[in-house]
């Protein structure tokens, strides 16, 4: 039988474990809306022009102190530039990443080699590794081969720990198939490749889907990393709002955060919706 009060300390700690994760989250939300320009923490009325102003949007026909918060907002060309680059670098090392961590997972599920344990330790370090470390390490490792750090130093950095994710992703995926299905298509005269596509990718194409939308999210939101391997003139979204808050937590940073916020919840749920559509 339930006893009450277990269940009920239960409930209290579930409970304040959603508010001190989630607490946070809805006060930069709220706070995003505050029309103080000066002190975010004090609040003055709702308003839209940090929203406005990000989006290019703000009203230059205003006077006095709508006016004063339009003007107040970074240059909205910088940021967007940066976003341009979170988005390629994103897209690029969720492409390869999904690649090179779904073929190494069926490799290890499926074939046996010398030294397989070992090769299956070194793919879980990098996940182990403090970010703060493997982003010295791959700096230092691209000052010694003389390789200028650029767009293509922060996609090898991303890729060279979110390759882990996935295949940790797609691993728990392969554990859960029934390798009968893939011996009764070669009994059927179908080739290896045959079997891949037609067998193996469909079933593990919600793992794939998974450590593919967790790769892209991770690589939009790394700082640690990207700071060290970023070139000059490869500012990355989470880089621009660090070096904006370095000078001052401003109203905009809250705007910027809700932004990804919600880009982040439309993303999970777009895969949510894709995997459930999927196993149907």
């Amino acid at each position: 039988m339930r006893n009450p009060i277990g269940w009920a300390a239960l409930t209290v700690f579930a409970l304040a474990f959603f508010v001190f994760i989630y607490a946070p989250l809805f006060v930069i939300i709220g706070y995003s809306f505050n029309s103080n320009p000066v002190n975010m923490m004090v609040w003055d009325h709702f308003t839209f022009d940090w929203y406005r102003g990000l989006l290019g949007l703000a009203d230059r026909s205003q006077d006095g102190a709508a006016q004063n918060r339009a003007l107040y907002i970074e240059s909205t060309d910088q940021m967007l530039a940066a976003l341009r680059t979170s988005l390629t670098v994103a897209a690029f090392t969720t492409t390869i990443s999904t690649v090179i961590g779904t073929a190494t997972a069926i490799a290890l599920a499926r074939y046996r080699f010398r030294l397989k344990g070992v090769y299956n330790g070194f793919l879980m370090l990098p996940m182990m590794m403090p970010d703060i470390v493997l982003g010295i390490g791959l700096l230092i490792f691209f000052v010694t081969i003389g390789m200028n750090l650029s767009m293509l130093t922060i996609i090898i950095g991303h890729c060279t720990f979110l390759t882990s994710y996935v295949f940790i992703i797609v691993q728990a995926r392969m554990a859960g198939l029934d390798p009968a299905l893939e011996e009764a298509s070669a009994d059927l005269g179908a080739s290896e490749w045959v079997t891949l596509r037609k067998v193996l990718l469909p079933q593990l194409a919600p793992g794939i889907l998974g450590g593919a939308l967790l790769a892209f999210v991770i690589s939009m939101d790394d700082l640690v990393i990207t700071y060290f391997v970023a070139g000059t003139g490869d500012t990355t979204l989470p880089v621009f709002i660090f070096g904006m808050i370095r000078r001052g937590v401003k109203p905009e940073i809250n705007a910027i955060a809700t932004l990804i916020i919600l880009a982040s919840v439309v993303i999970a749920a777009t895969g949510l919706w894709l995997r459930s559509r999927k196993t149907d």
